[in-house]
């Protein structure tokens, strides 16, 4: 049976303060994902001709990024509540952090890919934590909606200063500039979190390892179908072979969370009238959106129109 998550600390005068400190930790700390997930945009041009990068491999700069973070964001914020809380955002902080080094420290094309690659794990970890968090820490009512609020305001924020901010870093400074100003960034958050952040019990339970697979890989194998099409067409067999392999394992992914005792994806979720309708209206506001980012090539947009419809499932969990 599991157990509903709670601070192991009672409440005392200091309540106010350690909750406005957490929240900070939070935001800090997703500003800093979504900062990053912009300033690529603007640094591409320079990335490519720094490294000169074909255009296959420029695409994959971003996408190796968003189809790990994609894949892994559902087992990320399973981590979290079997492992605790506060330890799996710690280490994702540090992960994205040494990540983010690397990328900066990046010489050649498959560095470079390799350390985006690595830096979505970090961020598949950090962000459904970081949400945790919130929900953990802010009781349901007027205080968690302030809290939940900020955080939306913070995605928002992240995202168009990121556009800004990386054009800036990549005209005056270095498009290396964009990656290296995480490490510190991580560094001070992952004191602050050890310091700050409260203990929290964790709940029994085991990973639904057949669903994060099947989700990982179905989601995987569709995007890079998709990916694809924007070289291939849709005729052509990596293009149909991946995205009927990937319905394929997403349709076994429905299946399992159908049977599962503890899915990775409660399907009861989608019975939710206004929760499948957020998911769906965060989808299309998405897609909406990144269709007028800039990008070297659709298929960057392609791949973040799916992870943005994955954050938007982790969110309603």
């Amino acid at each position: 049976m599991q157990t509903s998550t709670q601070l192991k600390t009672s409440p005392d005068k200091s309540r106010p303060t350690r909750n406005a400190m957490v929240l900070a930790i939070v935001l800090v700390s997703y500003f800093m994902i979504v900062l990053d997930n912009s300033i690529i945009f603007t640094g591409l041009p320079q990335i490519q001709a720094s490294m000169n990068l074909s255009a296959s491999g420029l695409a994959w700069v971003q996408n190796a990024y968003t189809l790990v973070f994609g894949g892994l964001l559902l087992l990320g914020a399973r981590a979290g509540d079997l492992l605790g809380r506060k330890h799996v955002f710690v280490v994702g902080l540090a992960l994205f952090g040494v990540a983010s080094f690397l990328v900066g420290m990046a010489q050649n094309e498959t560095w470079m890919i390799a350390a985006r690659a690595f830096q979505g794990i970090g961020a598949a970890i950090v962000a459904p934590a970081s949400l945790s968090l919130i929900t953990a820490v802010f009781p349901a009512g007027p205080e968690r909606t302030r809290a939940i609020a900020a955080y939306g305001t913070t995605a928002g924020l992240g995202a168009s200063l990121g556009l800004v901010a990386g054009g800036a870093l990549a005209s005056w400074v270095s498009w290396r500039a964009g990656f290296f100003i995480n490490v510190p960034l991580a560094i001070l958050m992952i004191i602050a979190a050890i310091k700050y952040l409260p203990q929290f019990s964790t709940q029994r339970g085991r990973f639904d390892l057949t669903g994060a697979v099947t989700s990982t890989l179905g989601m995987d194998a569709l995007v890079f179908g998709i990916i694809n099409s924007s070289e291939r067409g849709f005729g052509d067999l990596l293009t149909l072979g991946p995205v009927i392999a990937g319905l394929l394992i997403l349709a076994l992914f429905v299946f399992n969370e159908h049977r599962a005792k503890q899915p990775i994806m409660p399907l009861r979720l989608f019975a939710h009238r206004q929760r499948a309708g957020a998911a769906i209206a965060r989808l299309l506001f998405a897609g909406t959106m990144i269709g007028f980012s800039s990008s070297p090539r659709s298929s960057s947009r392609t791949s973040l129109v799916g992870l943005r419809c994955r954050r938007a499932l982790v969110f309603f969990r």
